[in-house]
């Protein structure tokens, strides 16, 4: 079996990682502080298509991480490389806090549509109550877009954390192949399924559902704080 490549980039997941709601992990600063100290390119990356970029960078610093604005990569960062590569100019049904990460995409005339977690544009509230009463969660955009593709009888292009299009888009620029790059999240599909299906290793954490996914992670551990710790005892 051919040995594995250095580490050269780790991918991060936010919600659930970093922070659980408004609150930081335990000692998830010091941990980033210290895989800072390591010879690896740090992204940081999440499926929400509500907030912009900088408004998300906003948020982790006031919990006290030290994160620049390019080591983002968002679902809507996805969407707008996506848009660049086709060319086209996208009907954009997204959350308007969302918009600031579409500056200077043409959108007149549009030939596309981006469609986000954007309640306001659709008979939203309607369909999301019926909806809560049989099993307590919420629509998500996904409803929309099948109906979407329907009427419009096309197929439409999915960018989010459980493709592996998705962690590659992550990784493009940073000289890094996906057999050198780990992702560290809580998320057993969307974080680590879709990074090892893209060549990466998966470290999971906190969640216990490491045994729904084939080939399982990597690694499991308890925390952020701890994915770290193995990252620069045994993977540089």
């Amino acid at each position: 079996m051919a040995a594995r490549r250095a580490l050269k980039a780790v991918l991060v997941d936010l919600s659930g990682t970093l922070h659980v709601e408004d609150s930081a992990v335990p000692g998830a600063q010091e941990a980033l502080k210290r895989l800072r100290s390591a010879p690896v390119t740090i992204r940081f990356v999440t499926n929400t298509t509500k907030e912009c970029k900088r408004d998300l960078l906003e948020r982790l610093t006031k919990l006290g991480f030290d994160i620049a604005e390019n080591e983002i990569f968002t679902s809507l960062t996805a969407a707008r490389n996506l848009l660049e590569q086709k060319q086209v100019r996208p009907l954009l049904l997204v959350d308007e806090k969302a918009l600031p990460d579409f500056t200077g995409i043409a959108t007149e005339d549009p030939n596309a549509v981006v469609i986000g977690l954007a309640p306001e544009h659709f008979h939203y509230e309607m369909m999301n109550e019926e909806f809560r009463k049989k099993n307590g969660l919420a629509l998500g955009p996904g409803p929309f877009v099948a109906g979407l593709e329907y009427a419009m009888d096309t197929k439409a292009t999915v960018v989010e954390k459980s493709g592996k299009t998705f962690f590659l888009e992550a990784l493009r620029g940073t000289s890094c192949a996906p057999e050198e790059a780990v992702m560290i999240g809580d998320d057993c599909r969307d974080d680590v399924g879709g990074a090892q299906d893209a060549g990466m290793r998966g470290i999971l954490v906190r969640t216990g559902d490491e045994d729904k996914i084939n080939p399982a992670p990597y690694l499991t551990c308890e925390s952020f704080p701890e994915a770290v710790e193995h990252i620069l005892d045994h993977m540089l």
